[in-house]
């Protein structure tokens, strides 16, 4: 019996055995493994995109983050506010200080002859309707407003924070009774509180002062309550309760120091505005005696110099009152960035 042989499906190639050159004209493999094929040299006719792309370049480090920019152009900014009311405020010092010693002129002295003469060598800042100098009428003008300014806000400032400290401290039907006489007298408008105030008393220094304090310590009750009912939260506070510290020691020794910042704050930026409230009442003629050279009497004295043409005896005690107040709100306002930690930290952002 005979049976056929199973035909050999293929043969297995033999290692030993050379194998044939593949021809040019092969089709590639596509399960071979493909070689690195170096890339030709980018012709100067290229675009520029793909020179890029093909040889590394250097390149300009990143700008800072635009936070940064800000930043810094803020800091500069508030550095240069700060030097230029720093300057104005002691050039206004200087002119108060130094000029009635240094100028050797009455400033009540009465020159008919020189009346509404502009501006010289003679008299910096002209003279008024009498022949008076003006430089002179202004620095003395200067000098009695801030004495009324500063002494009304002083005054203004230790009523306010008694009573504002009282109302945080006691809190209670306390508290509630006194922000509600607050609201009551803030409901009246401070000028026409003002007026009725000095029209009770003779035309001088202390109803005046007195008029602007009883009407501006509203503000300042405000802030300090605020502060003081911000600070009775505080755990050192609550340690001094514990401790069985009375409310008369925790407020003078915890509560008062806390506010002392925000209240000499308050007094600082009330000095201008104690300044314009004089030189209003004493334009509308109830403030100081007319006979004292204050800068409302003076802008009140040359109403009729303006309208004639003559703008110098409006003009520089106008100054007169610009230039502090801008001073002291730049001073005042380095001073808030200062002692309110989170606001300087936004604005250095």
């Amino acid at each position: 019996m005979t049976c056929d042989p199973a035909e050999p499906k293929s043969a297995a190639p033999d290692p030993a055995e050379p194998r044939p050159a593949a021809s040019p004209s092969a089709a590639p493999d596509p399960a071979a493994p493909k070689s690195a094929e170096p890339r030709p040299a980018a012709s100067p006719s290229a675009a520029p995109g793909a020179a890029a792309t093909s040889t590394p370049t250097a390149t300009a480090p990143a700008p800072g983050p635009a936070w940064r920019t800000v930043g810094a152009a803020r800091r500069s900014t508030r550095a240069l506010r700060l030097r230029t009311s720093a300057a104005l405020l002691a050039l206004t010092a200087l002119a108060v200080l130094l000029v009635p010693p240094l100028v050797q002129l009455d400033q009540q002295a009465v020159d008919l002859a020189a009346k509404l003469r502009p501006p010289s060598p003679e008299h910096p800042f002209g003279t008024d309707d009498v022949g008076r100098d003006l430089l002179l009428r202004c620095v003395y003008g200067l000098r009695v407003s801030l004495l009324v300014g500063v002494a009304a806000a002083l005054t203004a400032t230790v009523v306010g924070t008694a009573v504002g400290a009282t109302a945080g401290a006691l809190g209670g039907w306390v508290d509630r009774g006194v922000m509600r006489v607050v609201d009551t007298v803030s409901s009246v408008p401070h000028l026409l509180l003002g007026i009725f105030i000095v029209a009770m008393f003779r035309p001088g220094v202390w109803p005046v002062v007195a008029s602007v304090a009883l009407t501006h310590w509203l503000s300042t009750a405000r802030i300090v309550r605020a502060e003081v009912l911000s600070l009775r939260s505080r755990p050192y506070v609550d340690a001094a309760v514990s401790g069985g510290a009375s409310r008369w020691r925790v407020a003078v020794r915890h509560l008062l120091p806390g506010v002392l910042p925000q209240a000499a704050l308050a007094a600082v930026l009330m000095v201008p505005h104690a300044m314009w409230h004089e030189s209003a009442l004493s334009f509308l003629g109830l403030g100081l005696p007319t006979h004292t050279a204050s800068l409302g009497n003076l802008i009140q004295e040359a109403r009729g110099s303006l309208l004639a043409g003559q703008w110098w005896p409006t003009l520089f005690p106008g100054l007169f009152i610009i230039v502090p107040t801008l001073a002291v709100a730049g001073l005042a306002g380095a001073w808030r960035e200062r002692i309110n930690p989170r606001r300087r930290s936004e604005l250095m952002l």
